[in-house]
């Protein structure tokens, strides 16, 4: 099911997501969310912060999102160098 998402524009997403304690609302905590998704819409991630606005008590500071390229073929790289330690 990964690579038929994959082959119809889906890309694997990461957001780091921060947001405040609800004890200390002067402090920020990370939270890191990954999934397939489709951009520039992200309907998995607009679902996913609309649960967590709706449910969670942490107040969402900022989200920075990135993505992976599409599927391409592995890259070959070759040594420029060997170097041994003795």
């Amino acid at each position: 099911m990964s690579l038929r998402l994959q082959l119809n524009d889906y890309r694997l997403t990461t957001a780091e997501i921060l947001y405040r304690l609800p004890d200390h609302p002067t402090l920020l905590q990370t939270y890191i969310w990954q999934e397939l998704d489709l951009a520039p819409s992200y309907p998995q991630l607009r679902r996913f912060l609309d649960f967590w606005t709706r449910s969670l008590e942490g107040q969402l500071h900022s989200v920075r999102v990135a993505q992976q390229g599409p599927i391409s073929p592995p890259a070959l790289r070759h040594a420029t160098a060997c170097l041994t330690l003795h």
